[in-house]
């Protein structure tokens, strides 16, 4: 049942990529409704296929690490029921949207997006065990880049940080709670419809239960000071920072990667993959990341290099060359035939989360007004936020801070609770008591409270491994501590709330940690610890 309705006037605003209403748009994009969804048409020339994509404003960082993977589940669910097809659609999660693109005669369209809102509204929870199976093995085969460390560093096992992390809630979550996350989320009022035509075609059925447009989740720090770093890592160099979405922001990135390019890989021949991207990670922030690959015996030239770039842009050092060269590539984008209908999905991404659309017109005119000294704004932003990984040594001695290795001292000179020596080493202990489990090393603590647990993983053979909001990690292994009995445990099973335990699957016997033999213990055994103080790091 096709509703559609007349959209409000559009007041369009930064960074090439509005918000007065719920579906302004820009001229050149027509806003309407359907079914109450906001939608937003573009005209192609030539009779091509109909494309479309339905947004919604939730993905996995509304999730909690302990139901991380939801949403994707919900996704993958909403699309069984279109099977094998030579339709041309897709489904995808992102951090903050979940998007449903298909392309074909506006007959298999209309199908399509039918499809899917009628399984939001009755999702097929008989494949929950089955798309759980094919999600951890999508998961498994998955490539994962550079800065893949990075958001948990920064952001902690919450939000934005849970990029880092495996999906867990694809080890336990239940029908129910599929189903009420569909019902919260998948909404009429949680969503942006986008299509290619001039009008909307017949027979449209997206019926979905009413609800409301939800926030972007709101960014959280494991950071207390940046410009930080980090080592380790695949052996290249990543760099992360949080700047505001500008078009001077933008064509920041572009001046950057290119200018990596050139000094790392064409002059210096350090580096074969070298650039930089700009992401929006919300309203009004957006997320520069640049990388450079090395191998070991360059390692050290790739870091100063990398290092060097980013200063000179900080000096204000920059060619207006390289700023014109950037623009002009820019500009070229509206250049594209049918640029309304190739504009369509991040404009409507755009109207879901609430940023400004720029016209054609007005996008020109603010890349025209970008100056080298907006650049140099840009760049002193990025480098007061940033976050580097750096292969071996420290880059202190370029103005960045270590990002913390240990807990910070508001869990007291001692650790409160019963103590558990390794059977490793006397130097290594771990403390259970009855705010928190703490790991004692001679280099540090790590202690994560119980009611700071993002998660706790839960093994048949007795382990739990807690991982604290700030990311940090305390595995309690019986094997690998004396008196750890199982009354101790309850203790922790007791206090750690219900919704963050993830019941894991049973480990080889292989898998479970031993203890080294006491002679090579402190060293060899503790080395081992700390390599996984986070996930994901050695």
């Amino acid at each position: 049942m096709t509703q559609q309705t007349d959209g409000p006037a559009a007041t369009v605003a930064q960074d090439g990529t509005t918000t007065t209403g719920p579906a302004a748009a820009p001229a050149f994009i027509t806003a309407t409704e359907v079914d109450r969804i906001p939608t937003l048409l573009a005209p192609t020339s030539g009779g091509g296929p109909v494309t479309a994509g339905l947004y919604f404003r939730v993905g996995a960082a509304d999730e909690t690490l302990a139901t991380a993977g939801l949403t994707h589940l919900v996704e993958h669910l909403a699309l069984h029921r279109h099977g094998v097809s030579d339709l041309h659609y897709n489904g995808s999660t992102a951090a903050t949207h979940t998007h449903f693109v298909v392309s074909g005669t506006a007959e298999e369209v209309v199908a399509y997006l039918n499809g899917v809102c009628a399984s939001l509204r009755d999702l097929p929870v008989e494949r929950l065990a089955t798309e759980r199976e094919i999600l951890r093995t999508e998961q498994a085969g998955r490539s994962r880049g550079p800065n893949h460390q990075l958001p948990l560093w920064r952001y902690g096992a919450r939000g934005y940080g849970l990029a880092s992390y495996p999906e867990y809630g694809t080890l336990h979550l239940t029908a129910d709670a599929v189903r009420d996350w569909a019902r919260t989320w998948f909404t009429r009022d949680n969503a942006v419809l986008w299509m290619t035509g001039d009008t909307v075609p017949e027979g449209l059925d997206l019926t979905l239960p009413a609800g409301q447009r939800k926030p972007l989740p709101a960014p959280t720090s494991a950071l207390p000071v940046t410009p930080a770093y980090l080592t380790g890592g695949s052996g290249g160099v990543v760099l992360d920072g949080i700047v505001r979405r500008t078009s001077a922001a933008s064509l920041f990135a572009e001046v950057l990667g290119r200018a990596l390019f050139t000094d790392l890989r064409q002059k210096g021949g350090y580096s074969y993959t070298a650039g930089c991207d700009y992401h929006p990670r919300d309203t009004d922030h957006a997320t520069v990341t640049a990388y450079a690959d090395a191998l070991p015996q360059k390692q050290d030239a790739v870091v100063g290099g990398f290092i060097d770039v980013l200063a000179r842009m900080c000096a204000g050092t920059i060619a207006q060359a390289e700023l014109d060269s950037a623009r002009a590539k820019r500009l070229k984008q509206y250049e594209t035939p049918d640029l309304g209908a190739a504009a369509l999905p991040s404009y409507a991404l755009n109207v879901l989360t609430g940023h400004a659309n720029l016209t054609p017109d007005e996008h020109r005119a603010e890349l025209a007004a970008v100056t080298v000294e907006d650049l140099r704004d840009v760049a002193r932003e990025l480098h007061a936020s940033a976050l580097i990984q750096v292969p071996g040594r420290a880059v202190d001695w370029a103005g960045f801070t270590e990002a913390p290795q240990w807990s910070g001292p508001s869990f007291g000179p001692e650790p409160l609770g019963t103590v558990h020596r390794s059977r490793a080493s006397d130097a290594v202990s771990l403390a259970v008591g009855r705010e928190a489990v703490t790991l004692s090393t001679p280099r540090g603590r790590i202690s994560v409270r119980y009611d700071a647990c993002a998660a706790m993983r839960v093994f048949p053979d007795g382990a739990r491994h807690l991982i604290g909001f700030d990311a940090f990690v305390v595995e309690v292994e019986p094997t690998l501590y004396a008196k750890l009995t199982p009354d101790r445990m309850a203790v922790i099973d007791a206090a750690v709330p219900a919704a963050a335990v993830v019941p894991m699957p049973e480990r080889d016997p292989d898998e479970i940690p031993q203890a080294a033999a006491r002679r090579g213990g402190l060293k060899d055994r503790a080395r081992g610890m700390l390599r996984s103080l986070r996930p994901g790091r050695g």
